[in-house]
C-alpha cells in the first residue's frame, strides 16, 4: 500500500500555511520535501504521521504504518544504548535490535548511558529507533541534525536499506542524501493565500 495525499491543507494555530498538496509514496521510494524555513514542511509532516489534523484533504495509507522522528531524540537517559532499542522493540513488538545497532555505528556504545552520550551519538541512536519499529513508512523532519559527515553517511545508507526492504521515506531536509531512490517536492507553490475576514477589512 502506498503513502497518498490527496488536495491537502495543512494549518497552524488554526491558519492554513499549505494547501492543495497532492504526491503518492510508493513502496521502495523517498520524497525530500525543500522549502525556506517556516514555509510548512514540519505542519506537513506532522499532519500526514496523524499527529494533528488536516484542515482539508485526504491522508491515506498512513496511520500505524508510519514511524516519525523529529528534532526530539526520544531517548531515556538512564538507560544504555542497547536498552533503549530494547524498550522502542518491545513498544512496537518488533526486533531489528542488532540491525540498528550495526546500521548506526553502536556497537561499542551498546552499555553506555543514553544520558553519557554526545549529541551525535544521541542523534544516531534517535534514528535507530525507526529499524527497530518495523514500520514501513519513514516520515522524518530534519533527520540529520547534529550529525557530521559520516554518521550522515550512515543514515543514509540505513535509508537506502530501508526502501530497497520495500519500505518509503517522507524526509524534510536541505542535505543531498544521494539517494537515486529519491524525488524532490518543493513545498513553495503550495503555500496558503493569507484569508482575511470582513472583521480584518475595516483595519486594511
Amino acid at each position: 500500500m502506498e503513502l497518498t495525499v490527496t488536495d491537502l491543507a495543512v494549518s497552524r494555530g488554526g491558519v492554513p500555511v499549505l494547501e492543495g498538496i497532492g504526491f503518492s509514496l510508493p513502496a521502495g521510494r523517498a520524497l525530500v520535501l525543500r522549502g525556506p524555513n517556516g514555509s510548512g514542511k514540519t505542519t506537513l509532516l506532522r499532519t500526514v504521521a496523524g499527529l494533528q489534523p488536516a484542515f482539508a484533504g485526504r491522508v491515506a495509507g498512513a496511520g500505524e504504518r508510519i514511524a516519525y522522528a523529529a528534532h526530539a531524540d526520544g531517548l531515556k537517559a538512564m538507560l544504555s544504548v542497547r536498552e533503549n532499542l530494547t524498550f522502542w522493540a518491545r513498544v512496537f513488538v518488533h526486533d531489528g535490535i542488532d540491525e540498528a545497532l550495526d546500521g548506526f555505528d553502536l556497537r561499542g556504545l551498546e552499555t553506555r548511558l543514553a544520558g553519557t552520550l554526545s549529541a551525535g551519538q544521541k542523534r544516531r541512536l534517535g534514528l535507530a529507533r525507526l529499524v527497530v519499529t518495523g514500520r514501513p513508512v519513514w516520515v522524518l523532519d530534519e533527520p540529520t541534525v547534529s550529525l557530521d559527515a559520516a554518521s550522515v553517511a550512515l543514515f543514509a545508507a540505513a535509508v537506502r536499506r530501508h526502501l530497497q526492504g520495500g519500505g518509503s521515506a517522507l524526509i524534510a531536509t536541505h542535505i543531498d542524501l544521494g539517494l537515486d531512490e529519491a524525488e524532490i517536492f518543493d513545498v513553495t507553490p503550495y503555500r496558503a493565500e493569507p484569508r482575511v475576514s470582513v472583521q480584518d477589512e475595516a483595519f486594511l
